[in-house]
């Protein structure tokens, strides 16, 4: 593992270590992450650059044996969205190339209880450019959906989530419900 890599992971393993708090993990770790993306060229292979035609596509970086963070690059083609989804973690996103838009959900009734009968309605908008750092909590969880509009050119962020991130929530918006799903892949030689 590339220095400086293995200088993240470590931390960010601190981190989680002596912070139980999502509000404070992800503070703590927002400008490790400003510091990774920095020196993304030194440690992205071609494999972390993998792209795929139907969708966007998660190439994982490092997935901590025990279950306690999780790092993937994601490429995003021009087009490609995710659906509407939440975490059930905290998280942190730095961008790398392009510009990753997220477009924001909120629940009309607060927490969210079970998988139907969810009022969500949209939120703002954000944008992140290269270095842009965004971050997440849990409860209540962050619903969104994030991609690029097809007049933009792909980008590549970086995701750091707070487990391994295997599945997420997606909502169907106009039926007010939600269902877990798997979410695959992309392995890398580490």
């Amino acid at each position: 593992m590339h220095g400086s890599l293995s200088r993240f992971v470590e931390q960010c393993n601190d981190v989680v270590a002596s912070m139980s708090e999502a509000h404070d993990r992800v503070t703590a770790i927002a400008p490790l992450m400003h510091t990774l993306i920095a020196d993304a060229d030194e440690f992205l292979s071609d494999e972390h650059f993998r792209s795929d035609p139907d969708h966007y596509a998660r190439n994982a970086i490092y997935i901590c044996p025990k279950g306690d963070i999780s790092l993937f690059s994601l490429v995003w083609l021009p087009g490609q969205w995710t659906p509407v989804h939440d975490h059930g973690s905290w998280g942190v996103v730095g961008v790398v190339r392009g510009m990753l838009e997220e477009r924001s959900y909120m629940s009309v009734a607060g927490e969210i209880h079970g998988d139907s009968g969810i009022a969500l309605k949209r939120g703002g908008v954000t944008l992140l450019n290269p270095s842009a750092i965004s971050s997440f909590v849990p409860n209540p969880d962050h619903i969104h959906m994030t991609g690029v509009p097809t007049e933009r050119q792909t980008c590549v962020s970086l995701h750091l989530y707070g487990r391994n991130m295997d599945s997420f929530h997606i909502y169907d918006v106009a039926a007010g419900t939600r269902r877990l799903i798997k979410v695959p892949h992309y392995e890398s030689d580490g």
